[in-house]
């Protein structure tokens, strides 16, 4: 007996520090845990959010009770109410006035739910978020521009182009450049050319410079001006039909008329059409070279009608080609015609390129860019991140872990993906740019919550009024049954009143 006693106390003493543990560690460790659960600020009506609790409650429509009354007595004055019924349940009935309730318990209100009043606004669980692949952006505040494409064609400079016609009439003896194509250098000898009229004007020349010669030293001053003049006139005539200063110099050495005479180019550049070749008579009216400068070229776009109000002179361009993958090219915009094509409905717009290296050949199709009313220090956000719904147009911002506001927005314009935000959003804003759209299904489904519940408040309302009206139809009717029936008791009252009368005349 001792020994088994000796045995169970301790036994029993481990059990009761251990049950003490349990009960004084786990109360104080749940304590804590409550203490750091977020507590409600308050409890809103479900059917009506301006009706608040301070504490727990369920929601009451406030249907008045039907009263169920008594067999009418024809001789009583009024009406007796046995009991009262719900009008929702029938079956469930009161001996007092009572009203039925819906019993749907008030929502509680957090104070994290307070921080946006906007209809709409969306809150998530934080891994449904992750889940779903939200992804956000902060706007930023930087310099933007309207971008405009089209396809360009590359061509020649018509300002820098040349067309060489011959000043005399001849034949051409050598033809020195007589491939199109070849780049020449200004005053580089193009061909030779005998002309019976420019070996007259040498011969000429050398007359006046051998009767200058002669006079040079006459006493005469009028004499000597007029040999002056006379040779400087012959000079002149010879430059003006085109011989160069080189072969001029070369006759005043050699006093020899030479038979035939060199062209030279008037300009650098390349030979894109040549019209003549050797031994072929020629006229001012020939031909004999076109030659174009390709250091700068100019590019042709169309741009449609819309896009029109948006371009002017002097904006950026940049263009690609697919013969030079991977370089872009800069220039301006330098003309917009002032007539639309008719066929495309487009109007024509120049664009001017340096072209140096030589990359950019006429009659190239090209990618072009137009930049146009470039704006500093814009609001811009992400395109993909705009949810156009009719002539709604809105964003998401993100006011918390899994919380959502929609927020309608007005816009400027597109470039880059990049898309301008006038007003509705600041900078620092985040906004939701992946998966807006199921945000956005979920944001319109409690704003049609939101209104519907508004209606059944005005129809609550409305209901209220009718229950009015109705009660004071029932007391007016109730009243004229109590008038009624005073009206037949008095009747009656008449009439045994008769009977008696009648009687004690029968019986005199």
């Amino acid at each position: 007996m001792n020994k088994s006693m000796l045995l169970i106390a301790p036994l029993m003493l481990l059990i009761g520090v251990g049950a003490g543990y349990w009960l004084f560690g786990d109360g104080a460790s749940s304590t804590v845990l409550t203490e750091e659960k977020s507590q409600p600020l308050f409890y809103r009506n479900p059917m009506n959010p301006d009706v608040t609790s301070p504490t727990p409650a369920k929601d009451s429509m406030g249907m008045d009770y039907i009263p169920v009354y008594a067999e009418k007595d024809k001789k009583a004055f009024s009406q007796e109410i046995l009991f009262y019924r719900s009008p929702m349940n029938p079956s469930v009935t009161s001996p007092v006035p009572a009203k039925d309730a819906m019993g749907m318990d008030y929502v509680p209100v957090y104070a994290d739910s307070e921080v946006s009043k906007v209809a709409g606004t969306v809150t998530i669980d934080p891994v449904v978020v992750q889940n779903i692949g939200v992804r956000t952006v902060t706007a930023k505040q930087t310099a933007i521009s309207r971008t405009i494409r089209a396809v360009g064609r590359v061509d020649f400079d018509e300002e820098r182009m040349t067309r060489l016609h011959p000043k005399v009439e001849g034949w051409i003896e050598e033809l020195r450049v007589d491939k199109t194509g070849q780049n020449v250098e200004k005053n580089e000898v193009l061909l030779s050319i005998y002309s019976p009229k420019l070996v007259s004007t040498q011969q000429e020349y050398l007359l006046a410079l051998n009767n200058l010669s002669a006079l040079e030293k006459s006493p005469f001053d009028e004499i000597r001006r007029g040999a002056e003049e006379l040779a400087r006139s012959s000079r002149e005539r010879l430059m003006l039909l085109d011989v160069s200063e080189h072969q001029i110099r070369e006759l005043e050495k050699t006093r020899k008329v030479k038979k035939g005479l060199h062209i030279h180019s008037p300009t650098a550049g390349t030979v894109i059409r040549i019209g003549s070749r050797q031994g072929q008579f020629v006229t001012p009216k020939t031909e004999l070279y076109m030659m174009v400068d390709l250091n700068q070229v100019w590019v042709y776009a169309d741009v449609y009608e819309y896009e029109l109000p948006w371009v002017k002179l002097g904006d950026e361009v940049e263009m690609t080609l697919a013969s030079v993958p991977g370089k872009t090219f800069r220039g301006s915009l330098s003309y917009i015609y002032p007539y639309a094509e008719a066929k495309t409905r487009t109007t024509k717009v120049r664009l001017v390129f340096d072209n140096r290296e030589q990359l950019l050949r006429p009659d190239m199709f090209a990618q072009v860019s137009i930049k146009s009313n470039t704006v500093d220090n814009a609001v811009v956000i992400p395109a993909e991140a705009i949810i156009r719904s009719g002539s709604r147009t809105q964003v998401f911002l993100v006011r918390g872990p899994g919380k959502f506001e929609p927020r309608i927005v007005k816009l400027g314009f597109e470039s880059n993906g990049q898309v301008a935000v006038l007003e509705g959003v600041n900078v620092g804003d985040e906004v939701v740019t992946s998966a807006q759209f199921l945000v956005d299904s979920e944001s319109k489904l409690r704003e049609a919550t939101a209104k519907m519940m508004d209606a059944l408040k005005g129809s609550n309302d409305s209901t209220k009024s009718m229950d009015v009206n109705q009660e004071n139809d029932e007391m007016t009717d109730h009243s004229n049954m109590k008038m009624n029936e005073h009206t037949d008791m008095d009747m009656d009252m008449d009439m045994d009143m008769k009977d008696e009368a009648r009687e004690v005349h029968v019986h005199d």
